[in-house]
């Protein structure tokens, strides 16, 4: 079985290519290139190809890769919003994910977030290699004994509300599957959630229902002074309202691991080049705004374990077995 892997950087072919001898008859090829309409003509004589949370799998590549024989599209993350499911399915293709590769390396990364957004040590670091130890612009807000409100509770956000838990934060939760079994939260609605909330960390899918759930009407009913966290996906927010609330003062800060314009150029060097749009520009441009780069999920154990199920994905397909992390709507 031939895989053409799309986008990869040098840390996805080291943890790719120390299990690969544990799969015998699955050959591998990696290429800088990420997969769009263009480029998805060199998946000719694959029989499948991997693809992460940043790749263009839209109908017009899809169609593409179908004129090239592709089988199998192996997503090396948990989302798959970007890949057309309709146009897959109509060609016979199987898609392929990772659904739970390190639940606690994303929730941590939000805590981060939230702890850094709130406490300002990016500020703080840069004042002290500079000689600055006064204490102007620093002061932050205890979580203990505030509201933790997570929107969306799968594995993601059962490890943020655990982490909460422990730092002595009320935990409140939406989702529009409650998990019984969560007894250390109280499930409540969003409106509850968004006027109750000190801390709100989003950890659901991208979808048409929670596209752009934070936006002018919700940001309304939340707190003043709340601290927003997103490590989810940037769709989940209206940037436009969110830099309006910003600008309102609703905010006392935000974390952003993701964001909507990120797709073009995360996980690339663009310091040298001049963006085509300006809102990330805007959103770092507010003091109380800390962001990252779409890292939640980069730890060691992550990729080891994004690395593991990819290959056990592929595995299966080969050998005609049980297809666990199929996508199937």
């Amino acid at each position: 079985m031939k895989i053409l892997f799309y986008g990869t950087k040098n840390y996805d072919e080291q943890f790719f290519e120390k299990l690969l001898p544990k799969y015998p008859g699955i050959q591998i090829k990696f290429i800088e290139a990420n997969i769009h309409e263009e480029t998805a003509a060199l998946a000719k004589g694959y029989d499948a190809i991997c693809a992460f949370v940043n790749a263009d799998l839209g109908t017009s590549v899809i169609e593409v890769l179908n004129q090239q024989g592709v089988r199998l599209i192996l997503m090396r993350c948990a989302g798959y919003n970007n890949v057309d499911l309709t146009t897959a399915h109509k060609y016979g293709m199987k898609i392929l994910r990772v659904p739970g590769y390190s639940p606690e390396a994303v929730a941590e990364h939000a805590m981060a977030l939230a702890l850094t957004a709130n406490r300002h040590t990016h500020k703080a670091y840069i004042k002290c290699r500079e000689n600055n130890f006064a204490l102007n612009g620093l002061m932050g807000v205890n979580f203990y004994q505030k509201t933790a409100g997570i929107i969306g509770t799968g594995k993601i956000g059962q490890a943020m509300a655990k982490i909460c838990r422990g730092f002595g934060m009320k935990v409140i939760a939406f989702d529009l599957f409650p998990n019984k079994d969560l007894d250390f939260l109280e499930y409540v609605s969003l409106d509850e959630l968004l006027a109750q909330s000190d801390l709100i960390s989003l950890h659901c899918p991208l979808t048409d229902e929670t596209k752009h759930i934070i936006n002018e009407d919700s940001i309304a009913k939340m707190k003043d002074g709340v601290i927003l966290v997103n490590t989810s996906r940037g769709g989940l927010i209206k940037t436009e309202d969110l830099i309006a609330g910003i600008r309102d003062h609703k905010f006392f800060a935000i974390g952003l691991d993701v964001y909507e314009e990120e797709t073009d150029f995360v996980y690339e060097d663009m310091s040298e080049r001049i963006l085509p749009t300006s809102t990330i520009q805007r959103l770092l441009s507010f003091p109380n705004v800390t962001m990252t780069s779409h890292q939640g999920f980069f730890t060691e154990e992550a990729l080891s374990n994004i690395a593991e199920t990819t290959l056990d994905n592929a595995k299966a397909y080969m050998n005609k077995e049980e297809l666990k992390n199929e996508v199937l709507s």
